[in-house]
């Protein structure tokens, strides 16, 4: 009895082994796109995030209620998981929104095993978050200055003696009308409010069950209705996204333009595939420039964003793609970056911050100082072109013909404002001193990657020549995002990207209310943000772009930031990925529209 239950088990298991081995082989093989990022992620709370690299992948884990035409230049607004683009008010006060019906979540053990639908519920839930004081995001201030009716007093409430936030009362600035209807008020006119609603890195719906049953954990545990879903994470080394199975019926359509040869062609290979193409998405964190570079010449990776400037000469000279890597077929994307590159003075730190003429003088030296063409030529290989201040190219109201002292390079007038202002050497050590005899040595965050150590070579060379002592402190940059946030870092060498096509938002790093997030400056000046709410209120026309000039100048005098340069980037991939192209904005939002190649793919 049991011999030949035996064998009948191992009968079954035979071909039950068998059929599997045989499926195995009839499937087909996994479609993965490996890359590097430079810099680690901080989590995947969209609430909670301020870096770019964090939300190129919560973008695509998470949905916004509208997106970027991957392809449309200039950039275009289109439905994500809205049904439409807004019904708005003829005051643009009034932004009503329907929802499309039979959207997902990915699954997560906070359903309770049951599939969960996106509702304008979900929407309304994300948006008051970040108003929870206990959420603390570094971007309240943002939304704080669309003045969404009611939210502010919710804040209010929440923040007196053992109170918390109440998500369950109704509030005119965002409340669902329905099950799939969404409206949002405002207090003044937002003629760009559209703009906010289509950033899914940071406003993309997350659902209610999961932020309460992960709490303080929820970073590690992101849940939402976009194409990818986490399904590995090692802190600050690497990263593994999947395929999400609920992920909704889509499928590619674009408006590239018609004089866009490239685009075109994209367009015709792609349209009408399913969205995602590829299956998974490998992402290590490789900030060290050399290992970048060579694990994409070896294949290791198979796109390579932005070339680490310290190649650029090897892999593009003459900003022509090398023989060696055409040989190898490899692609190459090379556009001018929305983005600048910048040095934060803390206008709190008692060194280099505060408003006196004397604190004013010592800014405003150290950036006559410093020579940001050299930083150009030099470390970023001319893969750059000077910046005159935060508003940067491909948004509006940035003028290549608008110039400003931001760009002036100096060393006689640095030193004559130093000297004026009792900044001199008054012990002999060869080292410039504060006004009250202290030493003067300035500390530059940064972290120890090749390229700010470069980078760092220029900073204190420049310093050296007027007298001016500088100490570098080296740390990984999420923890410098950290302290600067708490005000704790005296200088730090940054960049910022822009995530949307208005040049407006780029002055929020000088808005007061801001400080200590988006405005890691910490600087407050009343008629900066005057100009600020003023030109918010504004339709894009010349009265608004006088008002941005002005705001810039402003920012120009006090110095808070000196702006260097605003980058040319270029991506280089290998042939067997297919449709990539950078958009000005949306920089990581391509992963759901790129294919492999798999014929192509090295065995």
């Amino acid at each position: 009895m049991n011999i030949k239950f035996l064998r009948a088990f191992c009968c079954v298991l035979a071909i039950t082994l068998s059929a599997s081995s045989l499926l195995a082989q009839n499937r087909p093989p996994e479609k993965v796109l490996r890359y590097a990022f430079p810099i680690a992620e901080t989590g995947f709370d969209p609430a909670q995030l301020s870096d770019i690299y964090s939300r190129i992948v919560t973008s695509n884990m998470f949905d916004a209620l509208y997106t970027y035409d991957y392809l449309a230049r200039p950039v275009k607004v289109r439905p994500n998981v809205a049904a439409g683009m807004p019904v708005v008010s003829e005051d643009f006060r009034t932004h009503t929104i329907k929802i499309k019906p039979g959207i997902y979540f990915a699954d997560d053990p906070a359903f309770g095993g049951k599939k969960r639908e996106l509702t304008a519920h979900d929407f309304v839930y994300t948006y008051k978050r970040f108003f929870d004081p206990k959420t603390k995001s570094p971007i309240y201030s943002d939304l704080e200055e669309e003045k969404l009716i009611g939210l502010e007093a919710l804040r209010s409430e929440a923040e007196k003696p053992g109170a918390s936030f109440n998500y369950d009362k109704e509030i005119e600035g965002v409340r669902a009308l329905d099950r799939y209807t969404i409206q949002f008020k405002t207090e003044d006119v937002r003629p760009r409010f559209t703009y906010l609603l289509a950033d899914s890195g940071s406003y993309g719906a997350v659902a209610r069950e999961v932020v309460e049953k992960y709490g303080d954990k929820i970073m590690e545990h992101p849940v939402g209705t976009g194409p990818f879903k986490l399904e590995q994470w090692t802190r600050s080394s690497k990263m593994s996204l999947v395929r999400n199975p609920n992920f909704r019926e889509e499928f590619y359509e674009a408006e590239p333009p018609a004089d866009d040869a490239k685009s075109q062609a994209i367009y015709k290979q792609m349209k009408g595939k399913r969205l995602p193409m590829v299956d998974r998405i490998d992402v290590s964190i490789i900030e060290e420039s050399q290992p970048r570079w060579l694990s994409f010449l070896s294949a290791d990776q198979d796109f390579l964003e932005r070339l680490p400037e310290a190649f650029a000469y090897q892999a593009i000279p003459n900003n022509r793609l090398a023989p060696n890597l055409v040989k190898k077929r490899i692609v190459m994307e090379r556009v001018p970056a929305a983005d600048a590159t910048l040095h934060m003075f803390n206008m709190e730190h008692q060194v280099v911050g505060g408003y006196t003429p004397e604190k004013v003088a010592l800014r405003r030296a150290i950036a006559l100082a410093y020579n940001s063409e050299e930083e150009i030529r030099l470390p970023r290989r001319n893969q750059a072109i000077p910046a005159q201040g935060p508003i940067v190219p491909t948004t509006y109201g940035y003028d290549p013909k608008f110039k400003t002292e931001m760009s002036e390079f100096s060393r006689p007038r640095a030193s004559a404002l130093l000297d004026l202002f009792g900044y001199v050497d008054r012990d002999g050590d060869g080292w410039r001193d504060l006004p009250d005899g202290k030493p003067l040595v300035l500390e530059y965050a940064t972290t120890p990657s090749a390229r700010d150590r470069e980078l760092n070579e220029v900073w204190k060379k420049n310093m050296d020549a007027v007298g001016i002592k500088t100490e570098f402190k080296v740390g990984k940059w999420p923890e410098h995002l950290k302290a600067a946030r708490a005000g704790k870092l005296m200088i730090w060498g940054l960049g910022s990207s822009a995530s949307s096509p208005d040049g407006g938002d780029s002055l929020g790093r000088g808005y007061g209310p801001a400080k200590g997030q988006g405005n890691l400056s910490r600087f407050v000046n009343a008629e900066f943000d005057k100009l600020y709410q003023q030109q918010q209120l504004l339709p894009d026309g010349p009265e608004r772009l006088a008002k941005l000039q002005q705001a810039v100048k402003i920012l120009v005098a006090y110095m808070p930031y000196k702006y260097s340069s605003h980058r040319i980037l270029t991506d280089l991939m290998h042939p067997w990925l297919l449709g990539y192209r950078r958009h000005p904005l949306s920089s990581g939002h391509f992963w759901r529209y790129v294919d492999i190649d798999l014929d192509k793919v090295p065995k």
